[in-house]
């Protein structure tokens, strides 16, 4: 069980997302109500790749490819003025379940830096192939109108798209766990703590890998389908190593492994990016030494350096 601290934490974290579009408006701030859009869908993302990094200790360096994907999905679509939001989202989930069924099947038979280079590999095909789409953008990207669904929720209104991504950030924290204390999700565990074992006792550990891994890639496509609509712009950029390379450090900063810690991690690194390029275009080069010894001495990251100890998994 979670420690109060962490609860009234999360209490209030909420409640603060929750009434941060009325006061920004009051107050002629809708800057801030963006960025916080911002951090709440590069959450997403982060409790995607915990899902294959923290709980299966699977080292996806190409999860920025269902970022893309999801996007260029709403993209797309919107180029042949196709707005529809229910098929958008419809196309840019199965998309990003196809792309992330190949990448895995083909990874999970690898292990160790082979597993991370094939999907480092694969996820820069996808970046280059964006880059080829000139119909699309090229390497220039595409512009892209917002999602249309009820004409009583307009996407067009900010505060119904920020709410919208709100909606999704919980219901991904709500499935993530639901999977990591199922059945499903201990054999997920067991088999990142010993795969050899978890086979010999029966389980097809290939078959649970690959699924979790095709739900890692649909949650992280619902992100770029938020992102595209945040924007309304969409670059192969979505798509690019260093992308991925955001959303891992996002996880290690908020606590690899923890239910909450890649949604601290993702605010953790959003905000500091903004408030330190402020001052610095090399702010990455402040970033890194906190995040080596975050690494060293917070194994749990910013999760983890919250007051109060608790059983169990987070």
């Amino acid at each position: 069980m979670m420690s109060r601290a962490k609860i009234l934490s999360l209490l209030i974290g909420f409640l603060v997302l929750v009434a941060l579009p009325p006061v920004t408006t009051a107050l002629d701030a809708d800057f801030y109500m963006g960025l916080a859009a911002r951090m709440m869908i590069f959450a997403i993302a982060a409790i995607s790749l915990d899902l294959l990094l923290g709980y299966g200790g699977m080292v996806s360096f190409g999860h920025a490819a269902y970022l893309g994907t999801g996007s260029y999905a709403v993209a797309i679509l919107a180029f042949y003025e196709i707005t529809n939001g229910f098929l958008q989202f419809a196309v840019a989930v199965g998309a990003s379940a196809l792309v992330a069924l190949i990448i895995g099947f083909v990874c999970l038979r690898t292990k160790g830096v082979y597993f991370i280079m094939i999907t480092l590999a694969l996820t820069q095909m996808l970046y280059f192939l964006g880059i080829s789409l000139e119909e699309y953008g090229g390497d220039d990207g595409i512009n892209t109108d917002r999602s249309e669904f009820f004409e009583w929720f307009d996407l067009g209104d900010d505060t119904n798209l920020y709410y919208l991504i709100l909606f999704f950030l919980v219901l991904s924290l709500w499935i993530s766990w639901r999977l990591i204390n199922s059945r499903f999700g201990m054999v997920i565990r067991g088999s990142q703590s010993n795969d050899d074992r978890m086979q010999a006792i029966g389980f097809p550990t290939f078959r649970y890998k690959l699924t979790m891994f095709v739900i890692a890639g649909v949650i992280c496509g619902v992100a770029g389908f938020l992102l595209a609509n945040l924007t309304e712009f969409v670059t192969p950029e979505y798509m690019h190593w260093f992308r991925s390379g955001e959303i891992m450090i996002m996880v290690l900063v908020g606590g690899m492994g923890t239910l909450f810690g890649p949604v601290f991690g993702a605010i953790a690194y959003l905000l500091f990016e903004e408030v330190i390029s402020d001052f610095t275009e090399h702010w990455m080069i402040i970033f890194g030494p906190i995040l080596v010894l975050l690494v060293l001495f917070a194994r749990k990251g910013v999760w983890g350096m919250l007051p109060g100890r608790e059983r169990g998994d987070d």
